[in-house]
C-alpha cells in the first residue's frame, strides 16, 4: 500500500518510481524498458490508485499506469482516477508515455490428460445458425484446458484474448484482478490446479506456472500505452519532437452545442485533435467528464495556439483541468 512508502525516499538514496504491480506485471515490463534503472528504485503498487495518491503525496517521484490498449482501447481504472471527482490529485500529471508489444499466454498446470482428451477440444469453431461464420483463434492450447474451471487476469485482458476464450474456454468462470501478475499468484496459491490466468511468459517464469496456451490475443500487434505520473509541470515536452497534451472538463449543459464549439476551438488554432474519452459525473445521470488529448504542449507554446484554444473553450465548460503534457513516442 502507499503507506509503506513513507519515509523511503531521502537525498541520499535513488527516487521512487512505483508501478502497477506485482512484481513482472506488464507496466513493471513498460517502465524497466523506458527507465533508467540506476535512477529509480522500483516499487509495485496493488492498485492504479494507489499510484495516483503516492505521486501526489510525494512519497513517489514517478508513476506508471497504463492508459490504453490497441485492440481492447481505454483503461478505466486509469481514467476513473484521471477524473479526480474529488479532487484528490490536483497536482498529478503525465509527463511521459511509452509503448510495450503484448504477448499474452495461458498459465496454469500441466495434468495428466485423459486418452480421450484433446488440446483443441472444443465446439465454440463450430458454425450454428446464431454463429455461421466463428472466428478462428490465432493458436491452439499446447495441452487439454478440460480441468480448468476458472480464470483470472487484469479486466483489459478479456478483451484482448475474446477468440480464444470463445473458442477454448467458453463457459469458465472469469474473475478480475488488479493485474495479470496477481492473476497468476492466484493460480499458484489454488491447490486444486484447476484455476489459469491470462498473462506474460515473464510471469510464468516468476511464478513457476505452466504454459498452456501461447500467444492468445487476437490481434498480433497488439500494444498498450503507459503513461509517467509526476507531480508538477513538466518543461521539456516540446523541446525537441512533436507533443500531445490532455485536458478534461465538464460540458456547459446550458449552451447548446456546447461539445462542438468546445472541438471547434481546436479546429479554429489548428491543433490535431488524436482522440476524447469520458467517465460519468457521478453528480448528474448521464453527464460526463471528458477528456481530450491534442497535438502540442501548454508549456512549449511558441504560437500560443495551446493557450488559446483553451481560453476559448472555457466559455463552454463548467470546469477544466490540464493534465499534462509530454513528447509523442508512437512509433508509425
Amino acid at each position: 500500500m502507499v503507506s509503506n512508502l513513507k519515509g523511503q525516499e531521502d537525498s541520499s538514496s535513488p527516487s521512487i518510481l512505483l508501478f502497477l504491480g506485482p512484481t513482472s506485471s506488464f507496466t513493471h515490463q513498460a517502465a524497466l524498458e523506458s527507465v533508467d534503472h540506476d535512477a529509480y528504485d522500483f516499487l509495485p503498487a496493488e492498485s492504479i490508485e494507489d499510484v495516483f495518491e503516492a505521486v501526489q503525496l510525494e512519497e513517489s517521484t514517478l508513476g506508471i499506469v497504463p492508459l490504453e490498449n490497441s485492440t481492447n482501447g481505454s483503461v478505466v481504472l486509469t481514467f476513473e482516477q484521471l477524473a479526480d471527482r474529488q479532487n484528490r490529485y490536483p497536482d498529478v500529471k503525465i509527463c511521459r508515455e511509452t509503448y510495450l508489444n503484448i504477448n499474452h499466454y495461458l498459465l496454469g498446470r500441466h495434468v495428466s490428460p485423459h486418452p480421450n482428451d484433446s488440446p483443441i477440444a472444443s465446439g465454440a469453431c463450430t458454425p450454428t445458425l446464431s454463429t455461421p461464420s466463428p472466428l478462428i483463434p490465432r493458436t491452439a492450447p499446447l495441452s487439454s484446458l478440460k480441468h480448468i474451471k476458472r480464470l483470472y487476469s487484469h479486466p483489459q485482458a478479456w478483451g484482448q484474448c475474446d477468440v480464444f476464450l470463445a473458442t477454448y474456454l467458453k463457459n469458465i468462470d472469469r474473475i478480475d484482478v488488479s493485474s495479470t501478475s496477481k492473476a497468476a499468484e492466484l493460480v499458484v496459491e489454488d491447490k486444486t490446479e484447476t484455476s489459469a490466468a491470462i498473462a506474460s511468459r515473464l510471469v510464468s517464469e516468476v511464478n513457476g506456472l505452466d504454459i498452456l496456451a501461447e500467444r492468445i490475443e487476437d490481434i498480433e500487434d497488439n500494444r498498450t500505452r503507459f503513461v509517467f505520473l509526476h507531480k508538477g509541470k513538466d518543461l521539456t515536452a516540446g523541446l525537441t519532437k512533436k507533443t500531445k497534451s490532455m485536458i478534461s472538463f465538464r460540458i456547459n449543459h446550458e449552451i447548446p452545442g456546447a461539445l462542438a464549439l468546445i472541438l471547434r476551438c481546436f479546429v479554429t488554432f489548428s491543433l490535431n485533435l488524436l482522440n476524447i474519452n469520458s467517465r460519468p459525473t457521478k453528480v448528474k445521470p448521464f453527464q460526463y467528464v471528458f477528456f481530450l488529448e491534442f497535438e502540442g504542449s501548454l508549456n512549449n507554446d511558441p504560437e500560443d495556439k495551446v493557450k488559446s484554444a483553451i481560453c476559448a473553450l472555457q466559455e463552454y465548460v463548467t470546469n477544466w483541468r490540464y493534465l499534462g503534457s509530454w513528447d509523442d513516442e508512437a512509433k508509425e
